[in-house]
């Protein structure tokens, strides 16, 4: 999976490198997954993962794509994006900081390396919360689907 954005990017390679690292078992499925997930602007949902990682590996059920794709999240080597209507879609660039650009029309989701920043929230409106993140969507629509 390569960072986006910074010029120089993590391979797949280095992913299951880091997998192993932490002791995490490398099955075929595994592999499989992290390769559908490879690339630039990937933000599949588990159904778009099961259906690529199927026509390399026919034999990978659906339950081993979330179960994979919940473990990874958890281990901090994937996001999880919810953008807007549809199921949650994962993306694989952990290593750039970004923010996130979705179609309202058609649903393409671009990643957005932007100087700006959200906005601190003001003490008052934290409702006690600690905040440990923040998710910016921008919305709006592609080139195609503008000129349709």
């Amino acid at each position: 999976m390569r960072a986006r954005g910074d010029g120089e990017g993590s391979t797949i390679s280095d992913l299951l490198e880091r997998l192993r690292e932490r002791q995490w078992r490398v099955t075929p499925q595994r592999r499989v997954i992290a390769e559908v997930l490879d690339g630039e602007h990937v933000h599949l949902s588990a159904d778009a993962v099961h259906g690529r990682a199927h026509e390399l590996l026919p034999e990978i059920s659906l339950a081993t794509v979330y179960n994979t794709l919940n473990e990874l999240v958890a281990m901090g080597e994937l996001l999880e994006v919810s953008a807007g209507a549809g199921p949650k879609r994962y993306d694989p660039n952990v290593t750039a900081p970004h923010h996130h650009l979705v179609c309202t029309s058609c649903g393409t989701l671009r990643d957005v390396f932007t100087t700006v920043h959200a906005p601190d929230l003001d003490p008052d409106q934290a409702h006690g919360f600690v905040v440990t993140g923040v998710d910016v969507v921008y919305q709006g629509r592609c080139p195609e689907c503008a000129g349709a």
